[in-house]
């Protein structure tokens, strides 16, 4: 089954966060074009195994029906929720980020 895959503004600006802190903090050129290229291909991945991949343990994230999609390349990853047949990326995380609790505050704040 295709999916069509859209990001939500939080996911878009969290990725914009962490292709400026690679540009500006780190002068990094080179791992901004590899982190959009991983983003690019991962978005692609997604029309193809969204819907394969399990549900979050975390039961808060479970209920919501929130899956997680890791980075090819990098140690990100991604937040996302499918309806019918598109996938919405919620938000983005590092892996070491407590990204279960940090997500929840945000939708908690938006409510």
């Amino acid at each position: 089954m295709g999916y069509e895959v859209v990001m939500t503004q939080l996911a878009k600006e969290q990725l914009d966060a962490f292709l400026r802190y690679l540009l500006l903090e780190l002068q990094n050129e080179q791992a901004v074009s590899n982190l959009l290229e991983d983003a690019l291909d991962l978005q692609e991945s997604m029309t193809f195994v969204a819907g394969s991949l399990p549900l979050c343990q975390d039961p808060d994230l479970f209920q919501r029906g929130i899956r997680k999609i890791s980075f090819t390349k990098h140690r990100y990853l991604w937040l996302y929720r499918i309806e019918g047949h598109t996938a919405y990326i919620m938000a983005m995380y590092h892996e070491l980020q407590d990204y279960q609790n940090l997500f929840k505050k945000t939708v908690e704040a938006k409510q």
